[in-house]
């Protein structure tokens, strides 16, 4: 339980318990529940959008279409504090400086965010307004609880197969404390709060794995592994993934 509320609570807004000790350890362990956090953002995503979507029209209450698609993209912001999105700026302009090795590792420990950050994280808000607008009404509240799940999977994912670059970091915790069986556990419930959601839930997974095996890939051969920026470029990136795949109809 302890390590379940130090991912919450390191990973989300919400605050269920004063914690006044964090070590290395309960940071490393929290890594298997990655995707049970994600879980209870889905359920508040998927609830909020239930309200707006299904219930309120059926009392007479219509909101603006526009402004609660911008509300459903800037849930994961708010909710997150920005975690991921700070994670993902830090890397786009960390990877695509064209410095060395050791150059890019310092531009992304940088607490202040360039022009390429800014840029790339203005258009991923756009792709995912895009990606939100498209998604059928009746599939929101699905689309949005399978997107933390599968993004905080693709985390873990990061984490056990990648090796951290750095020779220290809040990061390498998370990469000391898990190994393969953590993995498995995780991919095997989280797939099982998925699935259920139907096939557009399971190609998101799919191709979310997919993305992130080249992407990672890529950054390795960059800088020589992985860091927390880069867990948090991955978690942002695989939750448009994941909208896109729920705009798309698959014939079976």
């Amino acid at each position: 339980m302890q390590a379940f509320l130090i991912g919450l609570q390191f990973l989300t807004r919400i605050c269920v318990v004063k914690q006044t000790i964090w070590t290395e350890e309960g940071f490393g362990k929290s890594v298997r529940y990655f995707p049970l956090v994600g879980a209870v953002l889905g359920c508040i995503y998927a609830l909020v959008a239930w309200l707006a979507t299904d219930l309120l029209p059926q009392l007479g209450v219509i909101l603006p279409h526009h402004l609660l698609n911008v509300l459903f993209v800037a849930m994961p912001v708010i909710m997150t504090g920005g975690i991921h999105c700070d994670g993902f700026m830090d890397t786009v302009d960390g990877i695509f400086s064209g410095r060395d090795r050791e150059r890019m590792l310092e531009i992304m420990k940088d607490s202040c965010t360039g022009a390429f950050g800014v840029v790339a994280f203005v258009l991923l808000m756009l792709f995912q307004y895009g990606a939100v607008s498209d998604v059928p009404v009746e599939a929101l509240p699905a689309a949005l609880f399978v997107m933390p799940i599968i993004s905080r999977m693709m985390m873990v994912f990061t984490i056990t197969i990648y090796p951290y670059a750095r020779k220290e970091g809040m990061g390498k915790a998370f990469s000391e404390y898990t190994n393969k069986r953590t993995l498995g556990v995780v991919f095997l419930y989280g797939l099982a709060l998925v699935i259920p959601w139907g096939i557009n839930a399971l190609v998101a997974v799919l191709v979310s794995l997919l993305f992130t095996t080249c992407f990672c890939n890529f950054v390795t051969k960059k800088i020589g592994g992985v860091t927390g920026d880069v867990y948090g470029a991955v978690c942002t990136l695989c939750e448009l993934l994941v909208m896109i795949a729920f705009t798309c109809k698959i014939p079976f």
